[in-house]
């Protein structure tokens, strides 16, 4: 399968901005997705995940109340709604499509097999 996360760019605080994430390859309906980022120096981290057919989403506590994960399986994609942008949202954002076997969704890289190359957020003061 092959991922590609659009969306991002430029924005000033407390602005708002929507990732999308496109399929294609494979359908993505019967996987669960997830986002993550990478801020330059940093590790990269679990944003929010979604399961297979949008029943269950998991944000990390940094982005819960602000972001908002979706999907669209009829599309083969998946989005972000990102509001309340602060400067530390500023990182490379990335889809991933979940490959592991594990009780509940995945909130770390490893559980995830598929990546697309990653779209530039840019949050400004």
């Amino acid at each position: 399968v092959q991922l590609q996360a659009s969306g991002g760019g430029l924005v000033q605080a407390g602005g708002s901005l929507r990732l999308s994430c496109a399929g294609s390859g494979r359908t993505l309906s019967g996987s669960d997705m997830g986002w993550f980022r990478q801020a330059p120096g940093k590790e990269r981290e679990f944003v929010a995940a979604i399961s297979w057919n949008g029943g269950r989403t998991v944000y990390a506590d940094s982005v819960k109340g602000r972001f908002t994960i979706s999907r669209d399986n009829d599309k083969n994609a998946m989005y972000l709604q990102m509001t309340s942008l602060k400067l530390e949202d500023t990182a490379v954002y990335y889809c991933a499509v979940r490959t592991v076997a594990m009780i509940g969704i995945p909130t770390t890289p490893s559980g995830y097999g598929y990546w697309g190359p990653g779209t530039l957020v840019t949050v400004s003061s």
